[in-house]
């Protein structure tokens, strides 16, 4: 208790926990663009509640991972070499999350321009095993996105309460922003593009970080942000015409 209360007292601890906080709430827009684009493709009706387990299951990961912290450190510790090239558990889970990624946006994106596949792909899939195999994929990319997430916690603070405090937040501000982004994402087909395009930048990332090519943060989301403006941009613009048109519903 009296630690907790010598946190609470300290500047320096606070000022961790808002950067911490921030950080991993960047960090999650990854993980909640997956969830959206993966749960718009299920029946109304399954969703939300593909949405809501998606991430919770993120959040019992991450708090998971934190009560064993002393592993995730190891996770760190070179495993093997190759070539010279020194591979750890996290840079190998890095690879197979980031491959998985790119497989995915590339087959949604082939099915998205190809009506044929795209009906095919509906008709030979049922709701339930549509339902399980969304939540077996979200589990993937949330195991992936997680560790991403504790290592870097670990490496901002070596306190575990600012740790469990700033990745509840994270999970939190996703859990309310799932709906409107999952709706804004369906509303707007041409957004979907724009996301699974994002999809692939962060795979190649992750596949990068694995082989130890360090990519900053900063330029990945500076890009996602320009390319979301400009994408916001276009629609305002459509719906604009459409209004002068007098066409009624504006369309995506």
């Amino acid at each position: 208790m009296d630690y907790l209360l010598e946190l609470a007292a300290s500047p320096a601890a606070w000022l961790a926990l808002a950067t911490l906080v921030a950080m991993e709430i960047v960090l999650g827009i990854d993980n909640l663009i997956f969830i959206s684009i993966l749960t718009n493709k299920l029946p109304v009706q399954y969703r939300t509640k593909a949405r809501r387990v998606g991430i919770s299951m993120a959040l019992v990961l991450r708090l998971g991972l934190l009560s064993t912290v002393a592993f995730i450190v190891t996770l760190t510790e070179p495993v093997f070499q190759v070539a010279g090239q020194a591979f750890s558990w996290k840079d190998m889970i890095l690879i197979a999350g980031g491959l998985f990624l790119v497989w995915k946006a590339t087959t949604e994106i082939h099915h998205s321009v190809d009506p044929t596949a795209k009906q095919e792909d509906n008709a030979s899939n049922t709701v339930a095993l549509g339902f399980a195999a969304a939540i077996g994929q979200i589990l993937v990319l949330d195991l992936v996105f997680s560790i991403d997430s504790i290592v870097t916690a670990v490496g901002m603070t070596a306190h575990l309460p600012i740790m469990v405090i700033a990745v509840i937040a994270a999970v939190l501000v996703m859990l309310l922003a799932s709906e409107p982004l999952a709706k804004f994402i369906n509303d707007n087909p041409t957004v979907v593009m724009l996301a699974l395009g994002f999809l692939i930048m962060i795979g190649m990332t992750l596949i990068a970080e694995g082989f130890g090519a360090h990519v900053p943060k900063g330029y990945i989301y500076t890009a996602m942000a320009f390319s979301a403006a400009i994408e916001c941009l276009n629609i305002w613009a459509r719906r604009a015409r459409q209004r002068r048109s007098g066409g009624g519903e504006p369309l995506a």
